[in-house]
């Protein structure tokens, strides 16, 4: 399941997550050392003779870059102007995480289930269980509205790469070049935003070779019509998740309406084919893919197999351990909690997967490959070379600054989802004391009479989890232990030269601001007690202040820095390669092409289809326990159910997170599936697209309409999708 973009607050988590562990950690010697023997040690192959796939950067074409020629070479399928216009106008993008479709002239929305989640919530009324029972709108009027929802639809795409460059070649300085890019951008999306009335956004390809502007119509009215249980949505659980086979109704249906609240009346919409996705046939996947470092450097791709995604792991499990023992004690707080679980143990296998893929000699030594071509064509071409000739070296030398600067950026680093609460209390009554130094006339309103009181009682939280913030406490000490070390003088006086249990008992006994009753007997003592109490807390956010504001203001620098490199590198990437290869994912509409095909698998093949009967094999092998449970209306399927109907399949198309909720469809524009997952191996994907194992795993279209009509039964909702219009 892709659910590293699977809805807002997953999608906060995991980009706060990542930024976390990209905000420049270092490693040590050793550990350097090591990881560069482990790509030289193939002693059992010549990794010499590997050379770069054709579509290692990827099948992620744009809509204003198609590989019209490629598509009828592969395929003898040369799609039209309209073909792909209709396209690109009948896909939509799901919120800020997820892909979705029209599927029907009354403005039907297609997407996945776990991209419904959130909303599944939302529309949950008292006494309801929704996600054990899912919902289903047996009528027009029963479709409820969700709150906030909204998707976008691609209407104008528009080509502004020389009104950038026009602007960028001014610059004098590469630190000037990043500005003088944010500003033109900023001036263009004004401009571009005031003339069209629509969400508009300017999007770098290729690093920098081309800038697109992307205008996006809104609609806002979105409400459910079908979701099924979680259980079928997501069946196999996390032990099954990026895997094949597998046997998922993981779609949903949402409608949009007009500003009369009016089902939308849409030109534009896929319509549903007859037979589903067929083996050996060329299909498209049509969505909104995440993000990729495809075309990032050697260097970086290095600096995450060594540091970022290493880390990225260990705050993960500390994460997964912390809110599965909060579990254990908040039983009551189940559905929440076991959200955020998933979350993380979902984004944990994914890192995982692309860890592994680094860390794969023969995949990095593509990479390789791939540069040392790159590099060979521009360092041949003089004019080329003295333009971007040293980009390769400006950026190692910047991961190698990073790695030194990094530590106590990341240590010190704030997070809502893993720093302590006391770090932010300390904060406040640092403020709280600096302003009541200052005469009541100069002061900030909130520290003036009976707002002042208000201010003081809401300095402790009133639901502060004492437990939790324990815990994180002590994940905060083991990071900073770690990654600082005891001679760091912060670290020493924060946790007293202790480490463990001992330095949490010790900065707990310390601390005057670990009661609500506390902070006021502090207060009381004036602004001065505040500022020069021993709290452990407020000593620490007091001294720390400059030393971290100096290691993120460098670490700000170099990353601007190698922005503007690697947009100098993305143009002469253009220059070479043109649009023969795709630029990286950036969440952003883009049509994949493959086959439907299974893969090696265990020592056998995996099939392209699973079908129905697969589900109960599942469940009946599983003993009927979690995660292989059935929901009551699938434990005795109907008589009327054909459990050879084909449910899952695989296809070679080329897919990441964003990629949820996908359309599949074939030559007619047809929808014969729907995305939702990549197989195990395809999770190295982030930065390398290998045609020989990588899958996308989608719900069949034949399955989808088998299971709403004979199991649901909901009729007006099958009909619609093989009708392509409401039922009258």
């Amino acid at each position: 399941m892709l659910k590293r973009l699977s809805d807002s607050l997953k999608l906060f988590l995991f980009v706060a997550i990542t930024l976390l562990a990209t905000s420049c950690a270092s490693v040590s010697t050793e550990a350097q050392n090591t990881s560069t023997t482990s790509v030289q040690s193939s002693d059992w192959m010549n990794l010499d003779t590997v050379k770069a796939g054709p579509f290692d950067t990827g099948k992620m074409w744009t809509f204003e870059y198609p590989p019209v020629d490629y598509f009828e070479k592969e395929y003898g399928f040369r799609p039209s102007e309209e073909w792909f216009d209709h396209v690109r106008m009948s896909a939509l993008r799901f919120a800020n995480y997820c892909s979705a479709s029209f599927v029907s002239e009354d403005g039907l929305v297609m997407t996945n289930h776990h991209c419904a989640r959130q909303s599944v919530t939302q529309v949950t009324r008292d006494g309801e269980d929704l996600h054990a029972n899912g919902f289903i709108a047996e009528s027009l009027e029963d479709e409820r509205p969700v709150p906030g929802l909204y998707v976008d639809q691609l209407v104008l795409i528009k080509d502004v790469t020389d009104e950038v460059m026009k602007a960028v070649e001014m610059a004098k300085t590469d630190e000037e070049r990043v500005q003088l890019e944010d500003d033109i951008i900023q001036k263009i999306e004004d401009r571009e935003a005031q003339e069209t009335k629509l969400e508009v956004a300017v999007t770098k390809l290729f690093n920098g070779g081309k800038y697109s502007l992307y205008g996006y119509k809104r609609y806002k009215d979105v409400r459910l019509v079908f979701a099924p249980e979680d259980q079928l949505g997501f069946f196999g659980g996390d032990p099954d998740n990026f895997t094949y086979p597998r046997y998922n109704l993981d779609c949903s249906f949402f409608r949009v309406y007009d500003e009369n609240g009016q089902p939308l009346k849409t030109e534009h919409f896929l319509k549903w084919s007859k037979e589903g996705a067929k083996a050996g046939e060329a299909v498209f996947v049509v969505g909104n893919p995440g993000n990729t470092d495809r075309l990032n450097t050697v260097a970086q791709l290095e600096f995450m197999r060594d540091i970022q995604y290493p880390r990225t792991l260990e705050l993960l499990n500390s994460l997964i351990d912390l809110y599965k023992n909060m579990l254990k004690e908040n039983p009551e707080r189940k559905l929440q909690l076991q959200d955020m679980i998933f979350s993380f143990e979902n984004s944990k296998k994914a890192f995982e997967g692309i860890l592994k893929g680094l860390r794969d000699p023969v995949l990095m030594k593509r990479k390789i490959d791939f540069e040392e071509t790159f590099k060979s064509k521009i360092k041949s071409n003089p004019e080329l070379n003295k333009k971007y000739g040293d980009l390769w070296d400006k950026i190692a030398n910047i991961r190698r600054e990073l790695r030194d600067v990094s530590n106590k950026n990341f240590a010190f680093s704030k997070n809502r989802f893993t720093t302590p609460q006391y770090f932010s209390i300390a904060d406040q009554l640092i403020t709280l004391a600096e302003e009541l130094k200052k005469p009541e006339s100069e002061r900030d309103d909130l520290y003036v009479g009976e707002e002042l009181e208000n201010t003081v009682e809401s300095i402790f939280p009133k639901d502060f989890d004492e437990k939790m913030q324990h815990r994180l406490l002590q994940n905060r000490i083991d990071v900073m232990v770690k990654y600082v070390g005891m001679n760091d003088p912060l670290v020493k006086n924060f946790t007293g030269g202790k480490t463990g249990k001992e330095a949490l008992d010790y900065i707990l006994s310390k601390s005057k601001i670990t009661s609500a009753e506390k902070i006021k007997e502090l207060v009381k003592q004036g602004p001065d007690a505040i500022l020069n109490s021993d709290d452990p807390f407020i000593q620490l956010e007091l001294n720390s202040k400059e030393t971290v504001e100096k290691i993120q203001k460098r670490n700000k620098e170099l990353l601007d820095l190698e922005e503007s490199y690697s947009s100098q590198l993305g143009k002469a990437l253009f220059e070479v390669y043109g649009t023969s290869i795709p630029p990286d994912a950036t969440f952003t509409l883009r049509i994949s092409d493959g086959v439907v095909e299974g893969f090696p698998y265990n020592g056998t093949v995996a099939p392209p289809f699973t079908t129905f009967f697969g589900l109960y094999d599942r469940y009946y092998s599983f003993n009927k326990e979690f995660p292989w449970n059935l929901p009551d209306r699938w434990i005795t399927p109907p008589a009327e159910l054909d459990l050879s109907t084909p449910f899952n399949f695989v296809s070679t198309n080329d897919i990441i997170g964003g990629n949820s909720g996908s359309p599949v469809i074939n030559k007619n524009a047809e929808v014969v599936g729907l995305a939702f997952d990549g197989n195990i191996q395809s999770l190295p994907g982030n930065f390398i697209f290998r045609t020989e194992e990588n899958r996308t795993v989608s719900v069949h279209s034949k399955g989808m309409v088998e299971a709403i009509d004979k199991v649901y039964k909901l009729k007006r909702l099958s009909f619609e999708l093989q009708n392509s219009k409401m039922m009258k």
